[in-house]
C-alpha cells in the first residue's frame, strides 16, 4: 500500500480526494492525519480539533472523492440478520430497509480491483468504543466513499478522532479479511473466547417454534439422547428455544405447559448426559408484559415524542406467538434495569442450572443513537451500551458457553463464545429466510471465525417433510454447513429421520472439521468451492452445484468432496 501525500494506492486501486467529514458533511474544523506505516500495512489516525466543546457530535469522517479502478466492494452487515455481500460500485440503495442497504456497510470493507485478482482491504482495528461504517455513493464511473466513526454525541473536550482504520492489500481475498480479524483480535480489550471444539447439539425452533412444552421437550430429549447413545457422537447441548417464558421481558416466569417450572427439566437434560441451554432476548421488553406495565420507566425513550421507542411492531393479525404489538427496549443504563436483567441471567445460570445460553435480538441496543432513542444515562455511546449488557451477562453466566444472535459482530468480541453469521435458516432455496442467506453469509463472514469466535450457521434441516427442499439441497446444505467448521446443530427429531438423513448427521458430527476457506470469496459463478480442514491436518474440498442446471460434473444443486 502506497501514500504519496494525496492519495493511497494498490493494486490498481486508487483512493484520493480527501475530503473530511463532521456528521457526514465537509468539515471546516482543523483536521489532522497521521499515517503510520507496519510493513505494507498502513494505519490512518484522523482527528478533529477546535471544536466548540458544547457542539453535539454524530459522526467524525473521510470521504474519498477520487476513488479508481474499484470493480466491486464488500458490503459488511453490522449484525447476524443484515447480511454481507459484494456490490458493484454505482447501485443504489434500493428500497429496502435503510440498514440493509448495499450503499452501506460496517466495521471493514474489502475493494476488488477492476483489473486482477487480490483485494485492498480497509479496516477498523477496535469496536468496543463506538460504531464505525462506511457509505458507498456516486456513481458507477465516479464512485465515493464515507469512512465514518458514529460518535454518538459523547462529550468531548474540543477533539475528536475517528476509530483507528488499516489500510492494506493483499493476493487473496478471505486471507486479507482474515489478516483484518486478525488485527481486530490482537486490539481487542478482551481476548477472544473461541472453544476449542465445535459446539453441537439439538435446537427446538426449527421443528416445534413456539409450540413447545415439557412433554414433547421430554420427547426429542430422548430421541436426542437414544441418537447420541447409538452412533456415538458428540451431541453437547440441548437447547429449549423460545417458547416457554408468556412475554418478551417477564423472563422469570413460565407458561402453564411447563407445569414443575425450568429448574427441574433443565436437571432432566442434564440427566441425560447434555448440557441444557435456554433462549432469551434479554433487550426485548414487550408492551403487554407484566415487566412494562410494572416499570414503564425501564425502557427507552423516542426523543421525539417521549413513547417508548418501537423496534419492532406487529400490528396485523399476525402478532407472533405472544400477545404484544410492540417490543421495547430494555434500558440498560438504568440501575433497576441492570439489576432485573442481572437476576434473571444469576437465576437462569445458578438456580435453573443453564449452561448454554442463546441470546436473540441482541441488535436492539445498538440500532440507534442518541438523535432518536433516550437513555436513563446521557452521554454514552450506542456500542458502550451495548456492552454494558454484554459484560454484566458474562459476569452472570460465568463460563457458560454463549451464542449471540441477531447480534453485532465484532461489539460482541471478548464475551461470546459463538456468533449467528446469517438469517434463520427457512425452508425454501431462495428468499428472505432460506439457504439464500446461508450461502451467502457463510462464506462473506467465515474470515472471523476461530478468531473471533466460533461461526454459527445455524441449524441444519434434516427431515423429510414441512419444507421445499430437494434431497439434493437438503444433503449440500448439510455438508456446506457441517464443513464450515463453527456450530452444528439441528432441530429435526432424532427418531424421526430417514436411515439415511440419519447417517449423514452422525458422518458430520464425527468428521474432525476445524474450518474452511473460499478461495474464490469475490467472485461470481454457480460453482462454489469450499477448502475444508480437518484437526489432523488432512482437507478436502467440497464443491457444490448451486444451480438449477448441471454444472462441473454435478447435478442440480449436487455436491461432491474431492480428496
Amino acid at each position: 500500500m502506497r501514500f504519496d501525500g494525496q492519495a493511497f494506492e494498490a493494486r490498481g486501486v486508487r483512493l484520493g480526494g480527501i475530503v473530511p467529514l463532521i456528521d457526514g458533511e465537509p468539515a471546516t474544523s482543523q483536521f489532522a492525519f497521521g499515517i503510520e506505516r507496519d510493513g505494507e500495512r498502513l494505519r490512518l489516525l484522523v482527528r478533529a480539533t477546535g471544536l466548540d466543546p458544547a457542539r453535539q457530535i454524530d459522526s467524525i469522517g473521510i470521504r474519498f472523492t477520487d476513488v479508481h479502478s474499484v470493480g466491486r466492494y464488500l458490503r459488511h452487515g453490522y449484525q447476524s440478520w443484515d447480511g454481507s455481500f459484494f456490490v458493484e460500485p454505482g447501485t443504489p440503495a434500493g428500497d429496502g430497509p435503510p440498514l440493509k442497504a448495499p450503499t452501506l456497510g460496517y466495521a471493514a470493507t474489502a475493494l476488488l480491483p477492476k483489473d486482477g485478482d487480490g483485494a485492498v482491504v480497509l479496516g477498523f482495528t477496535r469496536h468496543d468504543r463506538f460504531q464505525s461504517r462506511f457509505r458507498f455513493g456516486g456513481t458507477a464511473e465516479q464512485p465515493t466513499i464515507d469512512i465514518e466513526t458514529l460518535w454518538d454525541r459523547v462529550p468531548h473536550d474540543g477533539t475528536v478522532t475517528l476509530e483507528p482504520l488499516v489500510l492494506f492489500a493483499g493476493d487473496a481475498v478471505e486471507e486479507s479479511l482474515r489478516d483484518w480479524a486478525r488485527i481486530v483480535a490482537a486490539e481487542s480489550p478482551l481476548r477472544p473466547r473461541v472453544p476449542e471444539r465445535r459446539i453441537t447439539g439439538w435446537c427446538s425452533w426449527y421443528n416445534l417454534y413456539a409450540a413447545i412444552s415439557e412433554e414433547n421437550i421430554l420427547e426429542h430429549l430422548e430421541a436426542a439422547r437414544t441418537f447420541r447413545d447409538r452412533e456415538q457422537v458428540p451431541l453437547d447441548i440441548f437447547l429449549i428455544d423460545d417458547g416457554f417464558t408468556p412475554e418478551m421481558g417477564d423472563w422469570l416466569d413460565v407458561k402453564p405447559q411447563f407445569p414443575r417450572g425450568m429448574q427441574p427439566l433443565l436437571a432432566d437434560i442434564r440427566a441425560a448426559g447434555f448440557t441444557p441451554g435456554l433462549w432469551i432476548a434479554p433487550f426485548m421488553v414487550g408492551n403487554r408484559s407484566k415487566l412494562f406495565r410494572d416499570h414503564p420507566d425501564w425502557v427507552v425513550r423516542e426523543r421525539e415524542t417521549g413513547e417508548p421507542l418501537a423496534q419492532m411492531t406487529f400490528y396485523g393479525e399476525f402478532r407472533w406467538h405472544k400477545r404484544s404489538e410492540e417490543y421495547y427496549i430494555l434500558d440498560i443504563t438504568h440501575p433497576d434495569a441492570e439489576a432485573y436483567i442481572r437476576r434473571v441471567f444469576r437465576t437462569w445460570a445458578q438456580d435453573w442450572g443453564a449452561g448454554y445460553f442463546k441470546t436473540d435480538f441482541m441488535l436492539f441496543g445498538s440500532e440507534h443513537g442518541p438523535d432518536r432513542a433516550v437513555w436513563h444515562q446521557p452521554g454514552l455511546s450506542r456500542i458502550a451500551i451495548w456492552r454494558k449488557m454484554a459484560a454484566l451477562i458474562r459476569e452472570e453466566i460465568g463460563d457458560a458457553l454463549w451464542l449471540g444472535c441477531g447480534c453485532p459482530l465484532w461489539a460482541s468480541v471478548g464475551y461470546v463464545d459463538a456468533v449467528r453469521i446469517g438469517r434463520d435458516i427457512g425452508v425454501t432455496w431462495k428468499g428472505e429466510y432460506s439457504a439464500e442467506s446461508l450461502l451467502r453469509d457463510q462464506v462473506t463472514r467465515n474470515h472471523g471465525h476461530n478468531i473471533l469466535w466460533q461461526a454459527d450457521p445455524d441449524c441444519v434441516l434434516l427431515r423429510s417433510r414441512f419444507h421445499e427442499l430437494s434431497d439434493a439441497q437438503i444433503e449440500t446444505l448439510a455438508r456446506f454447513a457441517a464443513y464450515a467448521g463453527g456450530v452444528l446443530m439441528t432441530s429435526d427429531k432424532l427418531d424421526e429421520l430417514s436411515s439415511e438423513r440419519g447417517a449423514l448427521f452422525a458422518e458430520l458430527l464425527r468428521d474432525p472439521v476445524t474450518g474452511c476457506a473460499y478461495p474464490e470469496l469475490g467472485k461470481s459463478g454457480g460453482v462454489l468451492r469450499q477448502q475444508v480442514s480437518r484437526a489432523d491436518g488432512t482437507s478436502f474440498t467440497h464443491v457444490m452445484n448451486l444451480t438449477a442446471e448441471p454444472q462441473d460434473g454435478l447435478a442440480p444443486f449436487a455436491s461432491r468432496v474431492d480428496a
